[in-house]
């Protein structure tokens, strides 16, 4: 493999893997491979599209995105064993840089409980495994699982043999979010004092948020010689998350007056690969969310407010164009016509095919029918209305009406599709959003519990657009579906029902029993 630049990072974009593994994140095929085709674009060194052992589905998006992938290395995951080493290689064979990255836990607790392994067995299957993939492949990559719970002396230890039996990149994943920022910098420094190998293979850093220090320690890995950081868009990921990519991508670029050190993004592209993920996850991105929260570049405060209007540099740090954000001042209304649409959705970081923009037009102009003026929320609401109509769908809404008030019960009449065949069912219910979902249930007989619920308006205004999120678990297996409509309980109905489309997805996946790095 070429030799980087010294202060070049490389950037490695696990949202396909372990952002779909939050609780809900379920993404089909077509999903996976819009996301991938935009990090390739906007510059991502290497993609971990899956795991390929885990399920066909998860074999077959790997497969796919290594077919269409021209300039980042695409990657997939495999425990330390031979017959996920194998799949692993089937599925990434056909890239133009395939990758296999393997790993096993090394720390005490993942010894015991969850590899069952002495020391020396663990020693002996890394070096077994890292050569069996090698055998396939060049670009080999290997993590201790658990590494900042590991002996410092043991970590030492099982990278040296796993550099000795062919690995090219070693990743230190902070796998429980529990390492401090001068912890990880002292982690890589040891490895870089003690192994002598270690110039010339890439160091990687991947960091959990469960302490809200994610991007700080992987810095801090960047600073003591990490060349490689792992990261997701929107910090998507197990429990809190993981070190958000675009928080990485502007912290370098805006401090390198300390951290000096280049990668191959195009920042411009991170408020479309935000919106993008945020979509097709179900995962809203909170308000004040870093870099690419609503809030973001907002001003309130009186003395920030005359700050900005002076010069903008007194209270921002970066430039809302820097990250792809664009304000318009094409107002769009029941007038507005495709070409109209189609420039403020590319001004909003949009690019859509023909067939796309003009299913988007019809929900703009259902939407401009009702209000007197379309917002740029309310286009991205349509934009993120992941419970469009689609023929493929398992679930569809047809035609729901309801009945509600003082008076109780309240009634819902739905007409609903299941696999293309049409059932008109009514229910009651606690109240109307209640009486729908019982509709369905009606429908579709499911033993999914509902675990969250939320409505929030998209702009201000009576005639606001809702965006409701419905979350359900299934068997420990938990789904989020999403959707927009100025009427609330529209919107319920069909954020439930793609929850609902999602679990039939999600009991088509099958997990694997071994948590993952």
């Amino acid at each position: 493999m070429a030799k980087l630049d010294k202060n070049q990072v490389l950037i490695f974009d696990t949202t396909l893997r372990d952002g779909e593994q939050s609780p809900g994140a379920t993404m089909s095929l077509s999903e996976k491979i819009e996301i991938a085709t935009l990090l390739d674009e906007m510059g991502v060194d290497i993609i971990e599209a899956g795991f390929p052992i885990a399920s066909e589905g998860d074999f077959e998006a790997v497969s796919e995105i290594s077919n269409i992938i021209n300039g980042a290395s695409v990657c997939g995951l495999a425990r330390a064993n031979k017959v996920d080493i194998e799949r692993c290689w089937r599925a990434v064979e056909n890239a133009k840089k395939p990758r296999i990255h393997t790993f096993i836990g090394t720390s005490p607790l993942h010894r015991e409980f969850q590899v069952r392994l002495s020391k020396e067995e663990v020693l002996d299957k890394i070096f077994e495994t890292v050569t069996y993939a090698r055998s396939f492949c060049e670009d080999v990559q290997w993590s201790p699982m658990d590494a900042t719970r590991t002996e410092r002396d043991f970590l030492i230890q099982v990278v040296r043999i796993a550099i000795e039996a062919g690995a090219s990149t070693i990743n230190i994943p902070d796998t429980v979010g529990y390492t401090a920022p001068r912890e990880s910098a002292l982690i890589i420094e040891d490895l870089f004092s003690n192994i002598t190998q270690m110039e010339e293979i890439t160091v990687s850093t991947h960091c959990h948020n469960d302490l809200g220090m994610a991007t700080a320690n992987s810095l801090a890995a960047v600073e003591a010689g990490a060349r490689q950081v792992e990261c997701t868009i929107n910090g998507l990921g197990e429990r809190a998350g993981n070190t958000a990519l675009e928080e990485i991508a502007m912290a370098l670029r805006v401090r390198q007056d300390i951290l000096p050190f280049t990668t191959n993004l195009d920042t411009r592209k991170l408020i479309q690969a935000s919106r993008l993920v945020s979509t097709v996850s179900g995962f809203p991105v909170q308000f004040n969310k870093a870099i690419v929260g609503k809030n973001a570049f907002a001003h309130e405060s009186g003395i920030h407010q005359d700050g900005m209007l002076k010069h903008a540099g007194t209270f921002e740090i970066m430039k809302p164009e820097d990250i792809g954000l664009i304000e318009t001042n094409l107002v769009m209304g029941k007038h507005s016509g495709r070409a109209a649409l189609r420039k403020k959705i590319s001004d909003l970081g949009f690019n859509l095919g023909d067939n796309q923009l003009q299913d988007l037009f019809v929900r703009f102009k259902a939407l401009a029918d009702r209000k007197k003026e379309v917002y740029d929320e309310d286009l991205l609401a349509l934009l993120s209305d992941n419970s469009m109509s689609r023929n493929d769908e398992f679930l569809q809404l047809i035609d729901l009406e309801v009945k509600c008030g003082t008076k109780s019960p309240q009634t819902a009449k739905a007409k609903i599709a299941l696999e293309g065949n049409q059932h008109i069912v009514e229910s009651t219910g606690d109240g109307p959003v209640d009486a729908v979902f019982n509709a369905i249930k009606k429908v579709f007989p499911h033993s999914a519990q509902l675990q969250h619920f939320q409505i929030h308006a998209v702009t201000e205004g009576t005639d606001a657009q809702a965006t409701v999120s419905v979350r359900l678990e299934e068997a420990g297996k938990m789904v989020t579906g999403q959707s927009s409509d100025t009427d609330t309980v529209v919107a319920s109905a069909k954020a439930y029902i793609n929850s609902l489309n999602k679990l039939v997805l999600r009991r088509k996946k099958k997990a694997p029993n071994a948590a993952l790095n």
